[in-house]
């Protein structure tokens, strides 16, 4: 079975984003990381500290073996200076508090079966079950360290002359390592002294630690990776799009190279065709002159008259067309300086005068003098283009007007409408293109040209309805100018 390619296009896109989404992934298994080690970090830390709590019950002891609650009480105070560690205490087998500091341990069934260490709201309860002995003892030799609580604890177990003296109860321990020299005190049987070291001997240390800080690191360590993440994304996409801009600015130079090319042929066939075009108005002169010759010499209700007639008809039509197409081939580059408008407009007028008086148009130009940034004969011939296709689209008495007034900073509009049937809105952007005509003779290329005119002075030309009938054409983004004095 074979997979589909994906278009070359889409893979760097692809290989990019998938690049940021893996630095994220990797990031994310950093901060995983990063949290576990400042966890064990704090852990160890509880752990050394519960180590230095054995050293200093081991350094307390009186006698080789018990050590009294008011000195290693202090002691524990004195571990509580870090800032983090909240509070310390020493737990008896049965898991009763033997001594603390600090704030109450929280001994709840959830930390006494943690495994050790207990994460809670906002601290950690570690319980270092270290070897100080758990009730090995035989009645020899007493197995731990022991704490005692009470002044009558304390004189049971110091040696006086004569032996051991008994007490009513046994001391509490903690945990330590064997003394094998010390004997069983000789005031207590082994049932006692065995009694005493199952209930006092001391079990577990155990220390709480707040874990404000360790959220704090945490927290912060999240919000950099969040941001390597959200700038290797961000860098990602940005480098998709700049790789989309970079295939259509190739592919755009491309279209460029070959529409110079195209345009370059299109110049080459509209030289060619300008020339074949003024080539042929030469033999149809002639072909003209000779019918008009024939209609002269002919009767005047003669059959051969009436051809002659048609044959120049036909070849005003051919010339006609001919002279259109060589307009619309020239190249139009356009040579800007203040134009009067309103002068402009005149003489336009004063060349459609016949058109007009047969007609009997009532044209309305421009009264108030206005200067343009424009080509004086390409704006000729625009006007001329429009005015024409206006007296041959209005019936007779129609009303056809030309206007020009500021429209905006420093730009005019230039607006020609008539009175007559209009142009249907689906072919208000067609009439523009070359052949393209509503007459049933027109030739379909004068507003071709002056749509060129109008992209060679970057102006923009557009047709739409004029109220309540008929067209109007609208020259827009003509620049002001200031008459030369």
């Amino acid at each position: 079975m074979s997979w589909p390619v994906p278009h070359r296009k889409w893979i760097i896109p692809a290989a990019l984003i998938g690049a940021g989404l893996a630095v994220c992934a990797w990031q994310f298994g950093e901060h995983l990381r990063f949290e576990r080690g400042a966890k064990d970090a704090l852990i160890k830390r509880g752990r050394d500290i519960t180590s230095t709590l054995g050293v200093v019950l081991r350094s307390q002891r009186r006698f080789g073996w018990f050590v009294v609650k008011e000195r290693i009480e202090p002691s524990l105070e004195a571990l509580i200076q870090p800032e983090d560690l909240e509070s310390i205490a020493v737990l008896a087998a049965t898991g009763e508090p033997l001594a603390s500091a600090g704030l109450p341990v929280d001994l709840g069934p959830e930390v006494l079966r943690a495994g050790g260490v207990y994460w809670g709201d906002g601290t950690v309860t570690l319980m270092n079950l270290m070897d100080l002995g758990s009730g090995k003892a035989d009645s020899d030799s007493p197995a731990a360290p022991t704490i005692v609580t009470s002044d009558e604890e304390r004189r049971s177990l110091r040696p006086r002359p004569g032996g051991w003296p008994a007490g009513p109860g046994g001391p509490r321990t903690v945990p330590a390592a064997p003394r094998p020299s010390l004997g069983r005190p000789s005031w207590m049987t082994a049932e006692q002294f065995n009694a005493v070291i199952h209930q006092n001997g001391a079990h577990s240390l155990v220390v709480t630690l707040s874990t404000d800080e360790l959220r704090r690191q945490i927290a912060n360590d999240l919000v950099m990776r969040s941001l390597i993440c959200l700038l290797a994304l961000g860098g990602a996409v940005i480098s998709v799009f700049a790789w989309r801009n970079h295939l259509r600015n190739a592919e755009l130079q491309i279209g460029l190279i070959k529409a110079a090319e195209m345009n370059t042929h299109l110049k080459a066939m509209n030289f060619a065709a300008a020339g074949l075009a003024h080539e042929t108005r030469n033999p149809l002169n002639l072909i003209r002159g000779l019918a008009q010759m024939i209609a002269m010499k002919a009767e005047p209700a003669s059959p051969l008259r009436e051809h002659a007639v048609q044959i120049v008809e036909e070849a005003d039509r051919v010339a006609t067309q001919l002279n259109d197409f060589i307009n619309y081939s020239k190249p139009r580059e356009a040579h800007p300086a203040p134009v009067e408008v309103q002068r402009l407009v005149a003489d336009v007028v004063r060349t459609l005068r016949p058109d007009i008086e047969e007609k009997q148009i009532q044209l309305v130009q421009p009264e108030t003098p206005c200067f343009i940034e424009a080509d004086d004969r390409l704006l000729r011939q625009a006007v001329f283009n429009v005015l024409l296709n206006a007296s041959q689209a209005v019936g007779p008495g129609g009303r056809i007007q030309v206007q020009v007034a500021p429209a905006g900073t420093g730009e005019a509009v230039l607006e020609v409408s008539d009175d007559g049937p209009g142009v249907p809105p689906a072919e208000r952007e067609n009439i523009f293109k070359p052949y393209v005509t509503m007459r049933a003779k027109g030739v379909g290329l004068g507003l071709a040209i002056v749509r060129q005119i109008a992209a060679a002075h970057r102006w923009e030309v557009s047709c739409g309805p004029n109220e309540p009938r008929g067209a109007r054409f609208r020259f827009s983004h003509l620049r002001l100018a200031t008459p030369y004095a």
